[in-house]
């Protein structure tokens, strides 16, 4: 699999890669990152639906037109392009943005919240927290440490991309995003157990941050909602493991579209 970027649509005040014909799925990446991330995924989907995947706010190609300032704002951004009945995925803070479209619109038909995070524990939330107070909003952040969390110390073209992604992002939409990120906790439990669409809760086994117990608690919550844990994954699991990921995801269209 390459990362090269591929050519941007207009999504409402977004940018976004879309490829393919068919039921709409949307794709939403993590902070820091870009449409691209979703790549593997694009193609094993779009030969039977159109694939959106959407840069986030200040993110790719897309503007930060606003502050940014709690999670609804990303949410309503994309909520106000979407014209047509969806599957909705979304990775870490995208998973966050993806749960929230389910909980509030009702062309959100199925939703996959891949590493979410869901109450994360005193350590967990300070240390989320310290890194969100670190960024500055103007001078880049050493993407070193956040590449260790998601990759360890190998090198592959994944993490490859990854820091590129990292290095090229808007230090004010990247520190916007990640204050957000830090301040959020996932879905509140009471919501998610009205939620009435299919949700698909997966995360990696090797997860440090976004923990399989997490996904579980979330899929338990759920009333149409499951669990899938893949093997030897961890944060950047789409990119890692595209084809755990893809079948998953091509069962939960086969459930949501018929």
């Amino acid at each position: 699999m390459t990362w090269t970027t591929r050519p941007r649509s207009d999504f409402g005040t977004l940018r976004a890669s879309v490829a393919g014909a068919g039921p709409t799925v949307v794709m939403i990446h993590g902070v820091g990152l870009r449409a691209e991330a979703w790549n593997a995924q694009a193609d094993a989907l779009s030969s039977r639906f159109r694939v959106i995947a959407v840069d986030m706010p200040g993110h790719g190609d897309s503007p930060l037109v606003r502050g940014a300032a709690q999670l609804s704002d990303y949410t309503d951004d994309i909520l106000a392009a979407l014209e047509a009945p969806a599957l909705v995925v979304g990775h870490s803070m995208g998973a966050m943005v993806a749960l929230d479209m389910a909980l509030r619109s009702p062309l959100v038909r199925g939703v996959a919240a891949l590493n979410a995070v869901f109450q994360r524990g005193p350590d967990a939330a300070r240390a989320v927290q310290d890194r969100a107070n670190a960024l500055d909003g103007t001078s880049r952040a050493d993407p070193t440490s956040t590449l260790s969390r998601w990759f360890g110390s190998a090198r592959s073209p994944e993490r490859d991309a990854c820091e590129a992604w990292l290095t090229c992002t808007d230090p004010a939409a990247y520190s916007a995003a990640y204050r957000i990120f830090a301040a959020e906790n996932g879905p509140d439990p009471s919501a998610l157990a009205t939620l009435p669409c299919s949700a698909l809760f997966m995360t990696g086994e090797d997860e440090p941050n976004s923990i399989p117990a997490m996904s579980r608690a979330m899929a338990d919550l759920t009333p149409r909602g499951r669990v899938q844990i893949v093997p030897g994954a961890a944060h950047m699991m789409p990119m890692t493991h595209p084809h755990a990921v893809n079948a998953a995801l091509l069962t939960l269209t086969a459930e949501v579209f018929g």
